[in-house]
């Protein structure tokens, strides 16, 4: 099995063997047509990531549909990476680990580590052959759904983990600057520990040695070993901390609730915080 977190040199180094295919996923969703790692695919999160008509993650036949138009089989080696430290390149991985592909990676300070390093990036869209590509059915133990994490307010069974800005947190704003996906209220989940993302990562954008981490997250009351659900406005900032938790930490049992806040704050008759 790959290592899940890889650096930038490994990338240089690997980028071109056959078995590695590197994967560009950005909150920019036009950044990957200004420069990108030669042979890296890019993918759209709002319009290859998500269905179309509901609210809900890519389907399984549309993800298999996906990795085979990428040249990606079930032995491929993913490497995802993006803007923003890897925002939705995490949210990327947890949705290819949900459908059962174990073999990928992120590769440590994303897009802005490539590039702060003066390495090389080309506007050259690769093009691979079809892959055949069958995935396994979405697991949960993955996933956190409304109704579970209903249970897990006043953190009883599981512990819950907001990683929004202390403003989104506080209820003083619902979402950041600029960003249109929003919810009815604002606040955060009874019970949730506020320990923002950016916490995690370093100024180059790579994450933070585990002896830090575990400092960060087990100081804020985060328990090793009691069931957790991350959670930020709409999963991606989330899937970052999940990565850290699950694959940096190694916490058995980790989920990301990808509905976040856009879903709980919009709920009637929900317990709230500010």
């Amino acid at each position: 099995m790959a290592e899940k977190l890889v650096t930038v040199d490994w990338v240089a180094e690997h980028r071109n063997d056959p078995n590695v295919r590197l994967v560009e996923v950005d909150v920019d969703t036009e950044a990957y047509g200004t420069g990108h790692i030669e042979g890296a695919v890019g993918w759209n999160w709002t319009t290859q990531l998500q269905d179309q008509v509901r609210r809900d993650i890519i389907s399984k036949p549309d993800l298999e549909q996906l990795l085979g138009a990428s040249g990606i089989g079930n032995d491929t080696h993913v490497v995802l990476y993006g803007d923003n430290n890897n925002w939705f390149a995490a949210y990327a991985l947890w949705l290819l680990e949900l459908y059962g592909h174990e073999n990928a990676s992120l590769m440590d300070g994303g897009r802005l580590k490539w590039m702060a390093d003066n390495r090389p990036v080309t506007n050259d869209v690769p093009s691979y052959p079809a892959a055949s590509y069958s995935a396994k059915d979405a697991n949960p133990a993955l996933r956190a759904q409304r109704d579970e994490v209903l249970q897990a307010v006043g953190g009883a069974a599981s512990q819950l983990v907001d990683v929004r800005s202390p403003a989104e947190y506080n209820g003083e704003i619902i979402a950041p600057p600029g960003m249109t996906e929003t919810a009815q209220r604002a606040g955060h989940i009874p019970g949730a520990k506020n320990i923002p993302w950016a916490r995690a990562v370093n100024e180059d954008g790579t994450f933070k040695s585990p002896d830090d981490l575990k400092a960060l997250y087990g100081g804020a009351g985060v328990e090793e070993g009691k069931p957790t659900i991350a959670y930020c406005r709409i999963g991606e900032r989330s899937s970052h901390t999940w990565f850290v938790l699950k694959h940096i930490l190694g916490y058995g049992d980790v989920k990301n609730y990808d509905g976040s806040w856009t879903e709980y704050g919009s709920l009637i008759g929900v317990p709230v915080e500010k």
